[in-house]
């Protein structure tokens, strides 16, 4: 086999670019249709049509659902067993693909079209080194002898941003990083230098330093010539690399145009909604989602009425908004943490500071964001505020009394008092029982075993059940239903109905939203914050997303390597942030223009 082709077409790709030349086209889809199961059914995929020109980036934009995965895969032959896919032209660099058997597809895959998908640690084989992984791409459509092989891998790597690729060839993904596997996936991909690369949400799942710092490699990559395909639901993200977007809803695409038309003058009502989705630089207390979109029409009650703008909520620690005739009462604060510290042993015996010296107060019915990166402190802190981790030093008091240094027999009388809300809520959740299940056992739990016993306890469970699904805007419909079967805005608002049930004061938020599409974590938000106002709530929320603490807190604390290395209202934090590391954080989040 050849070493040269794909390389060879993505440097005429480059040299007809640099010299100003028509670059060839490098997919063209025509009228693409995908299907599942029984041919009556819907397609997934509805007559879409689009061209990708070398050295261009098309940005393929939707929620979960619209089809634009499914797109994707088809474009490399993934569609999956029992699909049925039609097109009137599907072509990878002017030479048609429909009806190519496996093996066809298999030659192609990798010298043709390279993919990078979300999960790289699902992506990458967890038992190989990386070399081997790169390598036997290389291996199978090369002539390249082992040690020609070898260095490749690490020009590739390097090329990916890994530097020192030495130090990393050797490692297995679970010995990767985050971003250090996204850019090992991303090196796979380029091995044999494609003239088409599809990455399907490559971004999603990274801090945003990293998401950065892939979208510069991507912008990198198609400066080179490389024709790139980008899927994602966020368009904050590809206004930064897209040369053109095309949004897809239900199957279709609805509206494409240059980036700057689509994201500046969106034509299509499903557009402008994703838009006004993102909540970067969105102040606090404004709808993200339409009114009618943050609580679904439930059986037996009309839908609530809420307004377009939430209620301005002050922060109570803010003393200068009180008229100064009155004296300004003390913050009751919800919960509070001093000088918490916590160490894990590493696999080799050595000690890990995953939190270290960490103090903050929250005040009741305010929110209070901490925000960093992975591997920053969030989530240790999180379950020692919940006590569900034991503190090496510090503590943690509740509502002005002890709560971390009691005896779990001490606590569970208070354990009410604090409701959790966790990233995962599908892993949260048992997968036998239905949502009916899911609530009531935990409204029995919180009645202490149950609500009285006999009939009337029963309807008072009932009751409270259907008030929980209420609360959170799903339908009663839902209840016999399990977690598997809902979408995952409808877990997400089961898993806050569940953590209501003990009508807590303080709901801790772990990453509630980062799993969600932009449109459904706007919804989500929404009721949160309206749950909030309603209940009068205390917020502790964690998020690696910079955006979504800024549009939902009163203060923010930022974690670094254990530490809170800057405090602050949410409105100096991000105007004016302190610390060299904040700095970087907030420069590396993508805006919409």
């Amino acid at each position: 086999m050849s070493t040269t082709g794909p390389r060879d077409a993505s440097s005429r790709a480059a040299v007809a670019l640099a010299a100003g030349l028509h670059p060839p086209v490098a997919l063209r889809v025509g009228n693409l249709r995908v299907g599942f199961g029984d041919a009556s059914a819907d397609d997934a995929v509805r007559g879409v049509s689009f061209e990708v020109r070398a050295g261009e980036c098309l940005a393929i934009v939707g929620e979960s659902g619209s089809g634009k995965s499914v797109t994707a895969r088809s474009i490399l032959g993934l569609a999956g067993a029992g699909a049925r896919v039609s097109a009137d032209e599907l072509s990878l660099a002017g030479e048609s693909v429909l009806g190519l058997s496996e093996s066809a597809w298999r030659r192609r895959r990798g010298r043709a079209v390279g993919l990078v998908l979300q999960d790289a640690l699902a992506s990458l084989d967890p038992l190989r080194p990386i070399i081997r992984e790169i390598g036997d791409s290389l291996r199978l459509h090369t002539r390249l002898d082992r040690a020609e092989r070898s260095r490749r891998v690490l020009e590739v790597l390097d090329a990916a941003g890994l530097a020192q690729p030495e130090l990393y060839a050797g490692r297995r993904s679970g010995e990767l990083s985050g971003g250090q596997r996204q850019r090992a996936l991303i090196a796979a991909a380029l091995a044999l230098d494609p003239p088409l690369l599809v990455a399907d949400e490559p971004t999603t799942a990274l801090d945003v330093t990293v998401q950065a710092q892939v979208l510069d490699l991507l912008e990198e990559v198609r400066a080179r010539g490389t024709a790139i395909v980008l899927i994602s639901h966020d368009l904050a993200v590809v206004g930064r690399i897209a040369d053109r977007i095309a949004v897809m809803h239900e199957g279709r695409i609805i509206e494409t145009g240059t980036t700057a038309e689509v994201l500046q003058n969106p034509r299509h009502a499903e557009t402008r909604r994703m838009l006004a989705a993102v909540p970067v630089d969105r102040p606090r207390g404004s709808r993200l989602a339409p009114a009618t979109a943050v609580r679904e029409p439930v059986v037996a009650h009309p839908p609530a009425r809420v307004p377009e703008r939430l209620p301005e909520r002050v922060p109570v620690s803010v003393a200068s908004r009180t008229p100064a005739a009155e004296p300004v009462a003390e913050p009751v604060i919800a919960l509070e943490a001093i000088g918490l510290s916590k160490s894990f042993r590493g696999p080799h015996g050595t000690l890990h500071r995953a939190v270290d010296e960490v103090s903050f107060r929250l005040p009741r019915g305010s929110t209070l964001g901490i925000v960093g990166e992975s591997g920053s402190g969030k989530t240790t802190t999180a379950r020692l505020a919940l006590a569900l981790t034991a503190a090496d030093a510090g503590e943690v008091r509740l509502l002005g009394e002890a709560w971390s240094t009691l005896p779990e027999r001490d606590r569970r009388a208070r354990r009410s008092l604090v409701g959790a809300v966790y990233q995962d809520v599908l892993g949260s959740f048992d997968p036998r029982l239905s949502v009916r299940e899911i609530l009531r056992h935990a409204v029995a739990a919180t009645a202490g075993s149950s609500s009285g016993g006999g009939s009337a306890g029963r309807r008072a469970t009932a009751a409270r059940v259907s008030a929980l699904l209420d609360d959170v805007g799903l339908a009663e419909t839902l209840l016999d239903r399990r977690p598997t079967d809902l979408s995952g805005g409808q877990r997400q608002r089961v898993g806050i109905a569940r953590a209501l049930a003990s009508s807590p004061q303080i709901l801790i938020c772990d990453e509630p939203v980062s799993a969600l599409d932009v449109s459904v974590q706007a919804q989500v938000l929404d009721l949160l914050d309206e749950l909030q106002h309603e209940l009068e709530l205390s917020l502790l929320f964690i998020s690696h997303d910079l955006g979504v603490i800024q549009h939902v807190s009163d203060q923010v604390a930022v974690m670094n390597d254990g530490r809170i290395v800057e405090t602050g209202t949410a409105a100096e934090v991000f105007r004016a942030p302190a610390h060299p590391y904040t700095q970087a954080l907030l420069a590396a989040v993508p805006r919409l223009p």
